[in-house]
């Protein structure tokens, strides 16, 4: 896996980002990306993004075999604007399951980043030799999400009601997969 990274992406507007696995130097970057995110993004991220230690702890226990977290960096300001993780497990039914999840900067969504992002861990699956790659999003705010990865391939199902947000409202929810 290293040695397909650091990757250049020229976007479709024409910026470039370095695409590369998150180490432990860039747990102050990613904390100040997390927090420049707007506050309706950051609240219905899977984790408290908003807690400095989390993003600590992540930086000091990097296992790139259970979590492969990779982060688009700005070449320009060398600042994080996207981080995206697949997660693995080791053992149980869904050890041959990967999910993936990510955040982008705003500026920077509509741009080909998060189908670039996606088709890394794609191919990165199937190194693992992994079956399945999943996903999660909220079915009204993540439209794009959603739109990016039927259009890679993955299938849809919706679930009604099946998400809460941080005041208890529910949200449906669109549980995708893809078939490696």
């Amino acid at each position: 896996m290293p040695d397909r990274f650091p990757q250049e992406a020229v976007l479709r507007d024409g910026r470039r980002v370095m695409i590369r696995p998150f180490a432990e130097h860039d747990t102050e970057s990613l904390f100040s990306f997390f927090q420049r995110l707007p506050t309706d993004i950051r609240r219905f991220a899977w984790d408290n993004i908003e807690d400095r230690s989390l993003i600590e702890t992540w930086g000091g226990n990097i296992d790139y075999s259970r979590v492969l977290p990779l982060v688009a960096v700005n070449g320009h300001h060398n600042k994080i604007v996207a981080d995206a993780t697949m997660h693995c497990r080791d053992r149980g039914p869904l050890r041959l399951v990967g999910r993936v999840k990510w955040l982008l900067d705003p500026e920077y969504r509509g741009q080909g980043l998060g189908i670039t992002l996606v088709n890394n861990f794609i191919s990165i699956a199937r190194d693992y030799g992994l079956r399945h790659l999943s996903c999660m999003p909220i079915a009204d705010l993540e439209e794009d999400a959603i739109q990016t990865l039927t259009d890679l391939g993955f299938e849809k199902y919706s679930i009604p009601d099946y998400g809460a947000d941080p005041d208890g409202r529910a949200y449906d929810m669109v549980k995708l997969v893809l078939k490696l």
